[in-house]
């Protein structure tokens, strides 16, 4: 822990970090605990994995159609509109009071009519917004016949070739459906949660694991650290050795006094940023040896006096200065990449900036990867939607 610490920014794409990459990079799914593990296994072992994101909900009860809505929201799953052949036949079936959009609401209706759900299930097994669903039957005591509803589930789960579970809070309901091979879960949210595991595994499978990429992509020796490098580098050691790997770097000069600072303002030519740059320092900012947007002689040379003092104070003695080009963009990110000592390469991507530590807006990947991967995990960032484009900016 206090060595990941020591690195900050490289924590970012620690130990647990690289485990979810190394999973997803072997099609692997995983649990948070072991009770996770075993709603995840049965369900996996019972039902064949769901072509997209649709799940369609039929309940006895509005509130349980409301928390499974919610519940399937937040894990990005779809409660997609019924066609209205489907609709139309749902109407047909059902009271007048009932809902035929889904979710679907069946209502009280079906302690009166026990064989409701061997009515409704068939209709919207043929609905083609439908990759999943989710049977919700939170109450149902003296005059449910629920081993009636149970054999009609059990038969349109096996017809239906399409992920099937059921919720149920009583323990006793829940028994008559497990006894007749269903999944059951006790709430909404772990129902939702097995069925958008189950179409994680489903996209894992389709990734699948890819080939390294042949030489011919652009690969090219490393060019090997300084000698002496123990630790960090400098800012200065390393652009110079991103660029001597083939990266684009800032235009910049490493400079050791005012005056050379001054010339290399003048040659770059434009407004510049002063950066105190010592491998004791990998932060600077918090000591306020960072100085932007300088475009005046006067500006200059009073901000290299005060890093100067600064660096005094710190009892930095290999100090020098970095003087680079101002850039800027419409968004600010991070690239870092380290070799895991049991996994090997990890790569992270995500937000940057000075905030990167604070917000960890991050994502991992383990190489090989495509530009299409990469691109997925940036959209799963909280960032991602500012990258996608907001209030007339640029995508």
């Amino acid at each position: 822990g206090a060595r990941a610490a020591a690195s900050h920014t490289g924590a970012l794409a620690n130990e647990d970090r690289a485990v979810d990459a190394f999973f997803e990079h072997h099609g692997i799914l995983r649990a948070r605990d072991p009770q996770e593990l075993v709603r995840y296994a049965e369900l996996a072992l019972r039902s064949p994995l769901p072509q997209g994101p649709r799940v369609v909900v039929v309940s006895n009860s509005g509130a349980s159609c409301v928390l499974a809505s919610d519940a399937a929201a937040e894990r990005g799953l779809e409660i997609a509109p019924l066609v209205d052949a489907t609709q139309q036949a749902l109407a047909e079936r059902l009271p007048g009071y009932a809902t035929t959009v889904n979710p679907v609401d069946i209502t009280a209706a079906l302690l009166s009519n026990n064989g409701l759900f061997g009515q409704v299930l068939p209709v919207i097994g043929a609905d083609p917004a439908a990759d999943m669903f989710l049977l919700d039957i939170p109450v149902a005591g003296r005059g449910y016949d629920v081993d009636s509803f149970a054999t009609d589930a059990a038969g349109f789960a096996q017809a239906a070739s399409r992920p099937v579970v059921v919720v149920a809070w009583q323990d006793s309901v829940a028994a008559t459906f497990r006894a007749h091979g269903l999944p059951v879960y006790a709430d909404e949210i772990q129902a939702m949660d097995a069925l958008s595991a189950l179409l994680r595994l489903r996209r894992l499978r389709e990734r699948g694991r890819m080939a390294s990429p042949p030489a011919s992509q652009g690969i090219v020796a490393a060019e090997p650290a300084p000698n002496d490098a123990a630790g960090f580098l400098s800012e200065a050691d390393s652009l110079a050795l991103l660029a001597g790997n083939g990266l684009a770097v800032i235009e910049h000069a490493v400079c050791h006094t005012a005056d050379e600072a001054i010339a290399a303002w003048r040659r770059i030519g434009a407004p510049v940023a002063l950066k105190a740059c010592s491998a004791q320092l990998p932060h600077k900012s918090e000591h306020g040896l960072v100085a932007l947007g300088l475009d005046d002689e006067t500006a200059l040379r009073a901000a290299f006096s005060h890093q100067a003092q600064t660096l005094g104070k710190l009892n930095v003695r290999d100090g020098a200065w970095l003087v680079a080009r101002m850039q800027r963009g419409q968004h600010e990110c991070a690239l870092g990449a380290r070799v895991d000592p049991v996994l090997g390469p990890v790569v992270m991507i995500g937000s940057g900036g000075k905030y990167v530590e604070a917000l960890r807006d991050v994502a991992v990947l383990m190489p090989p990867f495509d530009a299409a991967q990469v691109v997925e995990k940036l959209r799963g960032l909280r960032i991602g939607a500012l990258l996608q484009g907001v209030r007339g900016d640029p995508p």
